[in-house]
Order: C-alpha cells, then structure tokens, then sequence
C-alpha cells in the first residue's frame, strides 16, 4: 500500500511539472506593431514610438515591457533601454543610418514567472545625403573649458569653394528648437569655430550640433555630432602651488583646485617629479594620480629631486572621459641635503677663519711690543 501511494505522488509530480512545463512552452506574445523614426528637426534627436502587441489585453496576469535597443550603422554595441512606455526621444548621428529595435517581455502568473520574450522588430532612419563626403569640414573638435563654455573647432572641408559660409547650430532636452552660434571664431572671414556660453543645463545630457556649409552653386555635406559636455571638460591648472619642508624634513607639496566653474570633487591631480639627470636635462616621472590636493615626499626620496609640478582633469566619478589641464607654471627647486649641509658648514668654516685670523694678529702684536714696556702701550697695533 505504501508503495503504491509513493508511485501515485511520483506520478502527479512528473504530471504536473509536464503541465507547467506545457503551459509556458505555449504562453507566447507576439512584438509591438508599427515601429516608427520621426525626425523633429534637432539636429539627431529622432523619435522613436510603437504600438502595444494585439493580444496584450489578454495577459491580465502579467507584466508587458519593452526592451529598446538603438545605434548607429558601424557601432559595435547598442544602447539598451527597458521600459513600459510606448515612445522615446534619442540622439542619434545623422551622417550615419539610425538603427532601432524593439521587443515585448512577458513575465508574471500567466507565464509561471518565466520571462517570455517576442521576436525583434527593426525600422532604419537616414537623412538624404547632400554633397560630397569630401566637402564636411574636417577637425571637428570641442574642449568644455571649466564648465564655463564650449569651445569647438573645425577646418574647411577639402571640396570647399572659397566665399564658404559656416554656421553651427545646436540642441539639447530643455530648447524649443535648434539654435544658432552667435560668436564664432573666423580666419580671413571664414567660420572656422563657436563659443558657446551657459550650457550649464545642457551638462550629463546629448548636445546635438550640425555644422552647416553654404556656397554659391555647391551643395556641401553638413557634420552632425552627439557631445556629452562632462566628457569635454578641460580645466585650467590647479592654483597656488607651494612647496614646503616639515619639522621631521618631508617635503610637503600643496596646492589648490583651479577656478572656473569646475566642481572640485570632480577633479583628481597628477603629481610629477623631475630628478637629476647631471648635464642632461631633467627626467619627469609620474609619482600619484589622487584626488587630495596635497602630497608628501619623504626624506629618503628627496636627495635627487629638482622640481615638482601638478595638473588636473575630470575624474571617474564625474566623467567617463577628459582633458588634462596645462601643468602648473611655476617650477619649485627642492633644496638637497647636501645644499643643506653646504649651507651649515659655511658659517661655522667662516667663524674658525675669523678666529684664526685674530689669533694670528695678537701674535704679530706681541712680537713687536718692546720689552718692559706697559702693556696698555700695545693697543695702538
């Protein structure tokens, strides 16, 4: 009997896992519908929408999102984003075809707490091409000079005619619409760069920005980019380097975060040394890569050491990328320990040499003072 109520437990165990198992093989949801890529007009930020699956109402029991996946033609990876909503604005280069995809994620009761995923649908958005590759302009570079404004750069492109007219125009989330440099940089005439001031509000989100040509008669090709400011940032050199020596004899190295808008605690600082070389000229090496604005040289390691400088740049924290600043101007010698012992011998070598000297001179007085004359009568000597 007790065998036989074991086999009959067996058998509604395996039963019921076949059941279940059964059961989310033939739970399926189909992908959303009717992925589409707009183009607002700024700059590379297209938006991306889709509707629900036509049986999502049935999974009352379940959870529906979304996962959406997004790159440009040549990227190696794609951008994820999981999510409930059913529209998204993302920044894309418009020199490159935008690629998206979307797929629906079912999890919950009805699915046995299995995550069931759809198939991927694609939608492709491209600008129509205008121009020869050739006619861009070229260097495109922007430095973000101590969070305060944005410098960008560019030369123009090799197709360029002459009487070329640049303008550069840019956009980030908080703007109606693109807008347009207002202090550009010119070479005889030409744009060849933009200032751009109070982007505090466009930091640790997607500046869109089109530089645009224009010629009689020619169609140039436009350079679009996607910056991120903190990745930009250049700060200027940290302030008031001072070198000092300890009671105990460490040489203490200290100094200041640069001015600017530059958040302090999003620096970190390289500290380099110069040593000795003889006739050659100085070696720098790297000694630390902190965040603290001070550094200590122990007495052991300073015999050799001439010079000292700092810079700075973004950290990790705050940045996944950044400029180095200049290195501090001003060059501090470090006094060796044979200066410092040079420098306490002198005294003492000059205190025995007026000691000796005067020594001498008394001898030379007593030598020439007649005898049994009073001893007051040598101080005329």
């Amino acid at each position: 009997m007790a065998l036989r109520r074991i086999y009959l437990f067996s058998l509604a165990l395996v039963w019921g896992c076949m059941a279940s198992s059964s059961s989310s093989q033939q739970t399926a949801v189909a992908p959303p519908q009717d992925l589409q890529i707009t183009d607002p007009g700024l700059l590379g930020s297209l938006d991306i929408e889709w509707k629900p699956p036509p049986n999502v109402q049935t999974f009352n029991e379940c959870t529906v999102k979304y996962k959406f996946e997004y790159r440009n033609t040549g990227d190696r990876e794609w951008k994820v984003i999981f999510t409930r909503k059913l529209k998204f604005r993302v920044g894309f280069d418009l020199s490159r075809t935008a690629e998206v995809k979307v797929q629906t994620l079912l999890e919950g009761r009805c699915t046995n707490d299995v995550e069931v995923q759809s198939e991927w649908i694609y939608a492709t958005f491209q600008v129509p091409l205008q121009g020869k590759l050739e006619s861009e302009v070229q260097n495109f570079h922007c430095i973000y000079h101590d969070w305060e404004y944005l410098k960008c750069t560019w030369q123009p492109g090799l197709l360029a005619p002459r009487g070329v007219h640049y303008g550069l125009y840019y956009w980030y989330e908080g703007l109606d619409h693109a807008v347009q440099c207002d202090d550009y940089i010119q070479d005889h005439g030409i744009n060849i760069g933009c200032m751009l001031q109070n982007l505090s509000q466009a930091e640790y989100k997607d500046l869109s920005i089109c530089v645009n040509g224009s010629a009689a008669a020619t169609l140039l090709r436009p350079l679009y980019a996607t910056l991120r400011l903190h990745n930009l940032a250049k700060p200027s050199p940290p302030k008031q380097l001072v070198v000092s020596m300890s009671a105990s004899e460490e040489l203490r190295v200290v100094w200041s975060p640069p001015g600017g808008e530059t958040p302090p605690q999003c620096l970190e600082y390289e500290v380099q040394l110069a040593e000795e070389q003889g006739k050659a000229k100085a070696a720098w090496a790297s000694v630390s890569t902190q965040m603290e604005t001070a550094f200590t040289i122990s007495r052991a390691n300073q015999s050799r050491i001439s010079c000292v400088r700092v810079r700075g740049r973004t950290n990790n924290f705050c940045a996944d990328q950044g400029f180095w600043s200049e290195w501090t101007q001003e060059c501090f010698s470090v006094s060796r320990t044979e200066d410092k012992q040079l420098f306490i011998l002198i005294p003492v070598i000059l205190s025995l040499s007026s000691s000796l000297i005067i020594f001498m001179l008394i001898g030379q007085c007593k030598k020439r003072t007649p005898a049994g004359k009073a001893m007051y009568m040598s101080v005329g000597c």
